[in-house]
This record gives structure tokens, C-alpha cells and sequence, in this order.
């Protein structure tokens, strides 16, 4: 059964409407990046921020009340047209919502920590909700009054990349019709002190691939897609998801498990790896990661095929990294450029040459024709994979 890609809403670091971002993301735009010592105070980290005016949370559902679920209503709102269509062709109990997300939103429950140790007492305005993982979904059903099956997966960097995979099973099994399906991440001191204990947070702008790598920049977005069967612009041609299990935190540095997640998602979609056209890799400016990446996909693509990692303009975005970095697919399928002009690899470095080498997209370049199929990779700790392939109809 085909699937179909119907909408896209998109907010990170490079803006809050799919026509700020696209135009922002094949210039290599990497404004949205800016330091600060907010979320690791006395020890300034580099983070890509969110930096439009959020929408504020209706007063009934005011113990949602977080940035997370905020950045979703963005995100809502650029979709909330096709939502609507789905509601009244479906029904609301025909629709379901399916988020990815790693932290949801535990930056309230931060600062109601630092409240009450100040004051004796947490703010009147928290409640415990703000930082459920699963409040995303549960406030996009209360807010959209959505009755069908409704759930949230964070399993780290490749949580909304796994969502999709759920998201299918949903109206392949005939429990819905529709599927709202995503993720979202907002910064939080967490994640930053987090990643810096364990020495992963880059001194300045993070370097995918780049020789001098030094770690990550964390960042935040949301992204939401409309899932379902109704012909639409993109088609949802094949998930890979695996396992490698070798380690807590670093990557298989054999590629076995990622592999078999890129070949996976190309033998779902009935393609050849020379069939696909561009690939957004997980690059997280790591030094195992990106040596690991460059490894498997050598090994499945060989070196012709055009790559790039959106991290140096964006941030890892963590549990919202693979629906976004997806949603920057689904912009390339559908500008329908003749040209085909491809995401560029920004890493402002040298690029690492003792890494297999891989065909990273420079600034302005174009394959010369329509880009019609992309594959996008997220890995995340514990080994867990996933590999996706859409293509425009």
C-alpha cells in the first residue's frame, strides 16, 4: 500500500515557515547558531535556537503550557488546513498522532526546580504534564480533539524517524485513516550538560565530517507531516530500522547495523542505491559518528552519490532531528527545481580525507536535473537506527 506525504509543518534554528527555511538551507545560512550560557551557565556552548515569537497555549490546556509543545503549534499551524480535510473526510476518531521527541518539556521542570529552591516552592504554573514524553501527542489530540490512537516514541536522535515507522503500522493495520506523525525537541539544560559530560559539545561550530571535529551543536525544532493514503505531493517509499546494540553511547564502528537500515529502506522502496539522488546523512560532527556514517555509506553508495549533513546550519535537534531533516527532503522533492540544486554540507573545515570518501554537496551545487528520490539517516544511542526513502510523485 502506498503511502502518501500530504503536508509539512517545519520549525528550527533557520525559521518558522517552510518558505523562510528552504531558501535559508540551500544557501548554507548558519545565522540561526548563536551562543549563549543560558541552559550551562558560566560555560557559554553554541546552540541552534528557535528565535520567532511562539504562539501562546490556550488557557484550557494551560498544564501543556511548555516551549515543546509551543514549537509544535508552529508546526500545527502551517499544516492545520490539511488537518482539518483529513478531520472532516475521516472523522477525528479516524485520525491518529504518532511524536518522537527525547525531552519534551523538562526545561519547565528545570526552572520550577530552580524556583522552589529559591522560594521554597515550585511556580503555580507548573505542572508535571510539561514534562511528560509523551505530552506532544497528548496535547495535539486535547487541542485538535482527536480521538484516535495516540503515542510518543523516544528512542534519542532517531525517535521521530521511529515514528514513522509506527505511524505506518497504524493505517496499514486499517486504525486510522490518517496519521499526524513527527517530533519535537526544545533546548533544556539536560541535554546541554548532558552531551558535555560526555565530552560530545562542540567549542564552536560544529564541523560534520570536518577534519578539526569536535562534537555537536545542540538545537531544537518541530516537525509535523499528514500521513495517510490520500494521493499527495511525496510518497513514503521505505523505512529501515535496526539495532546494533554495541554500545551505550558510541556508534558499531563496523557500520554492520546502519547498513543494513539504509539496504533495508532501499529494498522496501523496490530501488537500487544508484536510484537515489540525494542523501541527508545523520553527521552528527562526532568523531566516531561521522567516521562510522562515512564507512556505511561508501560501502552501500559508493562515492558518487550526493550527501550532506544539515547539522551545521541547524543543530542536532535530537528527537526531532530525523522528522526534520526529512521535512528538508520533502522541501528539496517538492521545489521541483529543473536544476536540482542540493542541500550544501557546511562545516566552514577541511575535510577529513582519511574518512571513505563520499560526494559532500558544496555550496550552489546542483545535480543537473529534478531531484526525485532522497533517503535520510538518523542513529541514536544504544545503536538504534533508522533510514528512510521518499520520492516525489
Amino acid at each position: 500500500m502506498t503511502l502518501y506525504l500530504n503536508d509539512l509543518g517545519i520549525v528550527c534554528a533557520l525559521g518558522h515557515s517552510k518558505t523562510e527555511i528552504f531558501p535559508k538551507l540551500l544557501a548554507g545560512d548558519r545565522s540561526g547558531l548563536q551562543t549563549t550560557d543560558e541552559f550551562s551557565p558560566g560555560h557559554p556552548v553554541t546552540v541552534g535556537r528557535v528565535t520567532c515569537k511562539l504562539p501562546e497555549i490556550p488557557e484550557r490546556h494551560a498544564f501543556y503550557d511548555c516551549r515543546n509543545n509551543r514549537l509544535l503549534l508552529v508546526a500545527l499551524s502551517q499544516i492545520a488546513s490539511t488537518v482539518e480535510a483529513m478531520m472532516d473526510r475521516h472523522g477525528r476518531h479516524r485520525i491518529g498522532i504518532v511524536l518522537g521527541t527525547s525531552t519534551s518539556g523538562v526545561r519547565n521542570t528545570e526552572l520550577a526546580l530552580a524556583h522552589a529552591a529559591e522560594t521554597g516552592q515550585p511556580p503555580a504554573s507548573f505542572h508535571y504534564k510539561q514534562q511528560q514524553l509523551g505530552a506532544g501527542a497528548d496535547f495535539l489530540a486535547d487541542y485538535l480533539g482527536i480521538t484516535g490512537p495516540t503515542c510518543t516514541l523516544s528512542t534519542a536522535c532517531s525517535s521521530s524517524g521511529k515514528a514513522f515507522a509506527s505511524a505506518r503500522r497504524l493505517i496499514n493495520l486499517d486504525l486510522c485513516d490518517a496519521v499526524i506523525v513527527g517530533g519535537a525537541d526544545s533546548l533544556c539544560g539536560l541535554t546541554v550538560n548532558g552531551f558535555a559530560a560526555l565530552e560530545s559539545v562542540s567549542a564552536g561550530l560544529c564541523k560534520p565530517f570536518g577534519l578539526h571535529r569536535d562534537g555537536i551543536n545542540i538545537g531544537e525544532a518541530a516537525t509535523l507531516f499528514v500521513l495517510s493514503r490520500q494521493p499527495g505531493p511525496v510518497c513514503l517509499r521505505g523505512i529501515g530500522a535496526t539495532s546494533d546494540a554495541y554500545h551505550f553511547s558510541a556508534p558499531d564502528p563496523d557500520a554492520g547495523s546502519v547498513i543494513k537500515a539504509m539496504r533495508t529502506a532501499l529494498a522496501e522502496a523496490r530501488m537500487a542505491p544508484e536510484q537515489v539522488d540525494y542523501l541527508n546523512l545523520h553527521g552528527t560532527a562526532t568523531a566516531l559518528n561521522d567516521a562510522m556514517e562515512a564507512k556505511a555509506v561508501h560501502q552501500v553508495f559508493g562515492a558518487e552519490l550526493a550527501v550532506s549533513a544539515s547539522k551545521g546550519m541547524t543543530g542536532h535537534t535530537l528527537g526531532a532531528a530525523a522528522a526534520l531533516e526529512l521535512g528538508f527532503c520533502w522541501l528539496l522533492l517538492n521545489s521541483r527545481d529543473p536544476r536540482g540544486t542540493l542541500i550544501p554540507h557546511v562545516n566552514d573545515d577541511e575535510t577529513d580525507d582519511s574518512l571513505p570518501a563520499i560526494n559532500l554537496i558544496a555550496k550552489g551545487q546542483q545535480l543537473g536535473r529534478p531531484i526525485v528520490t532522497c533517503q535520510s539517516n538518523s542513529f541514536a544511542f544504544g545503536g538504534n537506527n533508522i533510514s528512510i526513502v521518499i520520492s516525489r510523485t
